[in-house]
């Protein structure tokens, strides 16, 4: 769940979030046809989650990208480029079918994930430059996403643009302006419920997780160590070239840190949405098992660069 960089996003939270992730995908893969059954709700929980994060966005992150608009730009650019490229590399190198093919290029086409920015915090990272490119990119993401998706997945089968486009308007966009809306004139709302948003998200998320797994069911045992090798590299070369992008544009260690969460983590609950709706439930596998696995390898670096930094 994105947090505001004035509030410090909770490592309770951020820990009990991929054991959360974790248990939806196994209560989906146990029950099958019944979590799959609640297709219907993937795309109303999606909307939940964009709308929280729109709740917890403060004019304050507008005026980072304000204030310091090179390295938000380095680091959507980042986003937007490195990932899907990787992807289709990851896609080449591993002879992926279609319909994984796709998924998993869909997954690296989508904004930046929505617990980054407690990822980063723990990390030790620029907190306030996480929000903001998570911000940027997901607002960009209606237009960048489907034309990325058109550029880079049409071969493998056909990509509803306009369609895709819209879904994205109706459950990213919408709900996180609606946040933005009642943040603005009823800021008591968001004090409100503010310390359960987190949950919320990752509760939403696990559901999603679970719907997907349980109706790719049958091609998890087949297809699972594909897609669990596909996502693993997709996310640690994100990891690796968002941080030499850092390196590369010189900016400061917390911004490489940062530039390295952002980059490595997706909003896989989009992807795995848009596939469900628009493509198929296998092609919908890969924005599953990134949703599980990117919340743990984020928790691993993160762990790893405290360690590192408590012992200089």
């Amino acid at each position: 769940m994105t947090s505001s960089g004035s509030t410090q996003p909770s490592i309770l939270s951020s820990l009990g979030f991929p054991i959360l992730v974790i248990i939806g995908g196994v209560i989906g893969y146990l029950t099958g046809d019944g979590a799959a059954s609640l297709s219907s709700w993937v795309t109303p929980l999606l909307g939940l989650i964009m709308f929280g994060m729109g709740l917890t966005i403060k004019p304050g992150d507008f005026v980072v990208v304000a204030k310091r608009p090179l390295p938000v730009l380095i680091g959507v650019v980042a986003q937007f480029v490195i990932m899907p490229l990787v992807a289709v590399l990851v896609v080449w190198m591993l002879s992926l079918p279609p319909e994984i093919a796709v998924g998993v290029i869909l997954v690296g086409c989508c904004p930046g994930g929505t617990s980054s920015n407690v990822v980063s915090y723990l990390a030790n990272g620029d907190v306030a430059l996480s929000v903001a490119m998570t911000t940027v990119s997901t607002l960009l993401a209606p237009l960048l996403t489907p034309a990325l998706m058109l550029m880079l997945a049409g071969q493998y089968m056909d990509v509803s643009v306009q369609a895709m486009a819209l879904s994205i308007l109706q459950v990213v966009l919408l709900p996180v302006v609606a946040g933005l809306v009642i943040a603005r004139f009823a800021p008591r709302v968001v004090e409100l419920v503010g310390p359960v948003l987190p949950w919320v998200s990752a509760l939403a998320i696990s559901t999603i997780v679970a719907i997907v797994v349980g109706g790719s069911k049958s091609n998890i045992v087949t297809a699972g160590a594909l897609v669990f090798g596909a996502v693993i590299l997709h996310n640690a070369i994100g990891y690796l070239l968002g941080y030499l992008t850092g390196v590369a544009t010189k900016q400061p260690i917390p911004a490489r840190r940062t530039m390295a969460v952002e980059v490595g983590m997706q909003n896989s609950g989009l992807a795995a949405s848009l596939a469900s709706s628009y493509i198929n439930p296998l092609a919908a596998l890969p924005g599953a098992v990134f949703s599980v696995w990117h919340n743990i390898s984020g928790a691993i670096l993160a762990a790893t660069v405290r360690y590192s930094d408590m012992r200089k």
